[in-house]
């Protein structure tokens, strides 16, 4: 092979990494989409709120939300903080508690029958009536009523999600495993595990965004103030409306975060696994 037909083939393998990124493609329009979207609505929507006069009470202009998100920074970010403290702790706790009541579910299904009213009546529990009996229970200057909240959150669709994944390990592949001498550990890590991961993280997907929801609704009925939940409720008692919608914007930017997170995670866990 010559250097000139061997030229155009080399630069095209090795195409440095910005070309990469910003070559047309699907990941570029998965990004681009979206975005270009948000820009058209928040458009139209100073646009509609100008033209038509609308009150702030009713909804602000992006304009002035944007004014007092700038001018509040600090304060949003302290309380973001101070929710994404308490909706971590209450993600981390969930998770570990639904994963390990999954395990013994599936290893022993008895646990599973008589575990089952239970997880129906904790997934039907509002969060509303909830709360103000944990603020009663621990009291209204700490924040484990919040994290509670945001961990009986979290552990439903972990554990729903994680006992199916390790329910769909065919027998087929125990068996062979079994042929083979495998211990019980090593049908666990090599079989069981793989199997259900896919099933864990889309529960922890899920639990991401529901941590955040949860400690934000947490914070209306009491507890230390300084979180986001409680800020939104001071600046809509005050009549600072656009103030409210900037720590709404927190909130909002708060769970994609966490979202994105639980993405990367599984994104990185699952590296060397075949799409």
């Amino acid at each position: 092979m010559t250097a000139a037909s061997a030229g155009p083939r080399a630069a095209t393998t090795t195409a440095s990494v910005p070309a990469r990124v910003l070559a047309r493609g699907p990941h570029t329009r998965t990004v681009l989409a979206p975005v270009v979207f948000g820009l058209v609505v928040v458009g139209l929507w100073q646009l509609l709120v100008v033209a038509l006069g609308i009150e702030p009470f009713l909804i602000p202009a992006p304009s002035a939300i944007a004014q007092q998100l700038l001018a509040n920074a600090g304060s949003v970010l302290a309380g973001s903080l101070r929710t994404g403290t308490n909706a971590l702790v209450g993600l981390l706790v969930g998770t570990v508690v639904g994963v390990l009541a999954a395990v013994a579910a599936n290893a022993w299904p008895v646990l599973d029958r008589l575990g089952a009213p239970l997880v129906a009546a904790l997934s039907v529990m509002p969060i509303v009536a909830l709360a103000p009996v944990l603020y009663t229970m621990y009291g209204a200057d700490v924040e484990t009523a919040r994290q509670l909240v945001a961990a009986l959150a979290v552990l439903i669709p972990v554990y729903l999600n994680t006992l199916r994944g390790l329910r769909q390990v065919r027998p087929v592949h125990r068996d062979l495993m079994r042929a083979h001498a495998a211990t019980t550990r090593q049908q666990q890590l090599v079989v069981t595990l793989p199997t259900a991961a896919p099933y864990l993280f889309t529960g922890l997907r899920i639990a991401s965004s529901l941590a955040v929801i949860s400690a934000l609704v947490g914070e209306y009925f009491g507890g230390p103030v300084g979180g986001l939940g409680k800020s939104i409720t001071s600046a809509a008692s005050s009549s600072d409306y656009a103030l409210a919608w900037a720590y709404v914007l927190g909130a909002i930017v708060l769970g994609l975060v966490f979202y994105c997170t639980a993405l990367a995670v599984e994104a990185w866990s699952t590296r060397h696994r075949p799409s």
